[in-house]
């Protein structure tokens, strides 16, 4: 097992040489895939921002022009891209027994001309904000955790139902209206139709309470541990029942205290209860804090085999993990960090930082998960994704080239004068 003390420069470089080969084939014109290899380093690195143009600065380009083609107008095959990173991730992290985790994150923004922006809910911000919402197909495994796949939510009114707005952000005329869940079903299907090994699905309350969603995954016969609403009713031999009423009916003999997982601080423990349905299949999982014991979580489960209630917990828990997936990609694989418009250009730059991502998450998993030293002070933690990125970016970082340096601060002020004055003269217009 390799150690911290081995991610030198040229173990690191070589790693993401070794990962970008795989997707290589997808670009096919050279400087389109020269710039796709250096986007990747940038996005990996240590610049504040990670857009268009801090990219081609780090890259050694003279102007942002290059790197904004790759995202609008390179020809290159973004989903094949896509399709090498969950192989990719398969090889390395896969398990019979995975956890498919379906979530959605905001992207916060400015203005109305990207795809699929709106004033819309966004549990990342916890209110309603001017955002893109993406939706997400995590994967987690005793070996690690990544996304697989990923979508972008056009809403119906103000986009789908728009035929100009679409055309002019570029969204193909066959891209219908489809709801959150049905993008993650969508999702799902790929990764069935790609043999990724799984053995559960897991969501929060927005995919647990769609009917369709779970009479999908029934239908395949694939068992889901989903969060559904307070108010979800579930069929007993005395009728239907609301989740929450039944959990007032528990006795306290009937509550198991369980971890579903680690935490940042420890393990996650818990008051659980199983609830049998009318169904074989169907089960009610309760969740209840130890803090708060009024502080109430529901999943309903599907499960075509009888499961012990510790199994079902875990899964429970694994949901968190695409939470986890957002923070750090947002973080360190720059997720959150784009200014592109267009629809195929929100796919490029996503799909270049998962590919981003799952090469820290790869690196993190060869790793061995014990610490290589102590100190006086105790022993060190286990290597983190983070400090995976952070070696990355100062072992990896272009040496100074000033004359480059001082070209790019002429280059934005230049631009940035311009762009001031087209806003001047337009603000005029408007006012005659």
């Amino acid at each position: 097992m390799a150690r911290v003390e081995h991610l030198s420069a040229a173990r690191l470089q070589a790693g993401l040489d070794a990962v970008f080969a795989l997707v290589a084939g997808r670009f096919k014109r050279p400087e389109v895939r020269q710039r796709a290899r250096a986007c990747l380093e940038g996005m990996l690195s240590g610049l504040e921002r990670k857009n268009g143009w801090s990219l081609a600065e780090y890259a050694g380009e003279s102007t942002p022009d290059g790197m904004q083609r790759l995202f609008n107008a390179a020809k290159w095959d973004v989903d094949g891209v896509r399709d090498d990173i969950r192989g990719y991730l398969m090889e390395h992290l896969g398990e019979a027994d995975g956890v498919l985790v379906g979530d959605d994150t905001g992207f916060a923004k400015q203005g109305g001309c990207s795809a699929g922006v709106q004033r819309q809910y966004t549990g990342t911000l916890g209110k309603v904000a001017n955002c893109q919402i993406g939706v997400f197909l995590g994967y987690a495994s005793s070996r690690g955790r990544a996304v697989l796949d990923r979508e972008l939510y056009l809403p119906r009114d103000s986009w789908i139902a728009s035929p100009e707005r679409c055309a002019a952000a570029q969204i193909p005329e066959q891209v219908g209206f489809a709801t959150k869940p049905q993008l993650l079903q969508a999702m799902i299907e790929r990764a069935l139709a790609a043999g990724v090994p799984f053995g559960w699905v897991t969501a929060d309350g927005a995919y647990g309470d769609n009917g369709p969603l779970r009479r999908f995954l029934e239908s395949h016969q694939i068992s889901y541990v989903l969060a559904v609403s307070r108010a979800h009713q579930i069929t007993t031999g005395v009728g239907k029942i609301r989740a929450d009423v039944m959990a007032s009916k528990v006795p306290k003999s009937g509550w198991q205290r369980l971890s579903c997982g680690q935490g940042a601080k420890g393990e996650r423990r818990y008051d659980w209860a199983l609830i049998a349905t009318c169904s074989p299949t169907h089960r009610l999982l309760i969740r209840r804090s130890l803090s708060n014991p009024s502080d109430l979580a529901f999943y309903l489960c599907h499960t075509p085999q009888p499961v012990p209630l510790q199994r079902l917990v875990q899964v429970a828990g694994a949901r968190w993990t695409i939470e986890e997936c957002f923070q750090t990609g947002k973080n360190e694989a720059a997720f959150d960090h784009y200014q592109v418009r267009l629809y195929p250009a929100w796919y490029r730059y996503i799909t270049l930082a998962m590919l981003a991502l799952a090469f820290l998450t790869v690196s993190r998993a060869a790793l061995d998960p014990k610490p290589a030293s102590s100190t006086t002070a105790g022993q060190l933690i286990a290597i983190s994704v983070n400090e995976i990125r952070r070696l990355f970016a100062l072992l990896t970082r272009p040496p100074i080239n000033e004359d480059h340096i001082l070209h790019w601060s002429y280059w934005r002020r230049r631009h940035q004068a311009r762009a001031r004055q087209s806003h001047y003269q337009r603000r005029q217009l408007k006012e005659r």
